[in-house]
């Protein structure tokens, strides 16, 4: 019995793990666009390298951002298909969960740790949210506890706030916006989320009994909007 992880918060990536979470296969392709396009084929390609089928999943999981409207939605849309396609209910963990624990994992972090996760918001912003480090599951990621976010902000505005004092910063954002992080604890990390590491934290929640929706973080609007009525014009 296998998992499948999808999530295009900030690329386009899916793995797939045995049921105690040990990573059997995985993709990412660092994509903005065409998710629609590119999501369908990459799942394919690591069932073909598994030498799987969708048969064998029983869980799905899938990133619930924060991203954009259009990029994030095509993740979602495709994890909630495939888990009605095999009888299951989809698993949804926040992006940011997994660039905060794969950090902790990466840099050994002890528990009581505070980790600031920062992403590409685009239009010079980013999304952020802070954790605590907690101790390790049995699938081998420490899990994180959610303190402040997942928030979208300008990165000067978020240092202002103080949230990057006393806590290990992690993410694209602070490569981004270097000057505005430059007085942090900026530490190495993948730049975008790990979906074996979304799909662990998953299996470990929901041994925990936690309850996992897959509503999405979008915290903006999109940038497509339905045009408001016209005015009349008087004569």
């Amino acid at each position: 019995m296998t998992v499948l992880c999808v999530d295009t918060s900030a690329a386009v990536s899916v793995s797939l793990l045995s049921d105690d979470g040990t990573a059997i296969a995985s993709r990412t392709l660092r994509e903005q666009r065409r998710h629609a396009e590119l999501l369908t084929p990459l799942i394919k390609e690591i069932f073909d390298e598994s030498g799987l089928d969708s048969s064998s999943v029983t869980t799905v999981v899938a990133g619930t951002g924060p991203a954009p409207f259009t990029g994030l939605r095509v993740g979602l849309v495709t994890g909630r298909t495939f888990a009605f396609g095999v009888g299951t209910e989809p698993l949804g963990v926040c992006s940011l969960d997994a660039l905060a624990a794969e950090a902790a994992q990466i840099h050994a972090l002890k528990a009581g740790t505070k980790v600031l996760a920062v992403s590409d918001a685009r239009r010079r912003e980013v999304y952020y949210a802070l954790y605590t480090v907690g101790e390790l599951t049995a699938q081998g990621v420490p899990e994180v506890t959610v303190v402040e976010g997942p928030e979208v902000a300008s990165a000067a505005d978020l240092i202002e706030t103080g949230l990057a004092r006393g806590a290990v910063v992690v993410g694209e954002g602070a490569a981004l916006y270097a000057e505005a992080f430059a007085g942090a604890d900026v530490r190495s990390a993948p730049a975008v989320p790990s979906t074996t590491v979304l799909a662990q934290l998953a299996l470990a929640r929901r041994g925990a009994g936690v309850d996992q929706p897959t509503t999405p973080l979008y915290l903006r609007r999109p940038d497509a909007q339905v045009p408001g009525a016209r005015k009349r014009a008087l004569g």
